[in-house]
């Protein structure tokens, strides 16, 4: 069958999701697996989405400095859509910020670029069967929260790569800093961040290094391999202090489900 080339790509790109991950399992009660083929068309309209599909226009000059004004937050979020089944926005980074290491809970993930360039470095937590090292002397023991990591890799995305995925299992902790200026990216989670149903966001800090190449390269774990340098040790941090989201409206195609 034809596709609808009326229907805004947005529009089906929220269709296309809510078919994808409908049926996913929760964390409890699974990998939160999805099917192949319905996964692959997802990629596939996400993968072609532009800025302008989205009526989002990119800022069309550098600031002059490489951070954001002291109480501008450094980003913001245009919220598309949400249910019980995924969430859909649009994060907006200004030059020189990051969205620190972070987790996704039972969760799957898309992250698409729209404009700009970003890097994204992704880790998963192991099993923790070795002993904890040393803790920085301001960490209080009684309320540290320490796991062992392993990096899965490190890459730069821009608005002609495809989306950087992510799962329950595998490549779930991340850290996003903007490239050369402002980036802006579509981002999908299924399910949605829901404290009440364990899916709350929790950030970390890494305590020992992973072995990993130079920012901007692209490493996948095929080419980092499952050798223990590239296994570190992660604290449970609250939200850094110098990173705030606010939210701005988003100008797209509407979007219903």
């Amino acid at each position: 069958m034809p596709r609808d080339n009326k229907t805004a790509l947005i529009q089906k790109i929220a269709k296309q999701a809510f078919i994808t991950f409908k049926d996913c399992r929760s964390a409890n009660n699974g990998d939160g697996s999805v099917v192949t083929d319905k996964f692959n068309e997802l990629i596939s309209l996400v993968t072609s989405v532009r800025a302008k599909d989205l009526k989002i226009i990119p800022p069309k000059n550098k600031p002059s400095s490489g951070a954001a004004a002291p109480q501008s937050p450094p980003v913001t979020y245009m919220h598309i859509c949400e249910t019980e089944v995924f969430s859909m926005g649009v994060f907006l980074l200004k030059a020189g910020t990051s969205i620190p290491l972070h987790d996704h809970p039972g969760m799957n993930g898309m992250l698409k670029v729209l404009y700009g360039k970003v890097n994204v470095r992704c880790l998963d937590k192991l099993e923790n069967s070795l002993p904890v090292p040393p803790l920085p002397a301001l960490v209080p023991l009684q309320t540290a929260v320490v796991w062992r990591s392993v990096l899965r890799s490190v890459a730069e995305y821009s608005e002609n790569s495809g989306p950087c995925l992510l799962t329950p299992v595998r490549d779930n902790l991340h850290q996003i800093d903007a490239v050369d200026g402002p980036a802006a990216f579509l981002d999908i989670l299924a399910p949605p961040y829901n404290p009440d149903d364990g899916r709350d966001c929790h950030y970390y800090r890494v305590l020992r290094s992973e072995a990993e190449p130079a920012t901007g390269a692209k490493v996948d774990q095929e080419q980092l391999g499952d050798k223990k340098e590239n296994e570190g040790w992660l604290l449970e941090i609250p939200q850094p202090e110098d990173f705030w989201c606010g939210g701005e409206p988003y100008p797209g195609p509407v979007v219903s489900i």
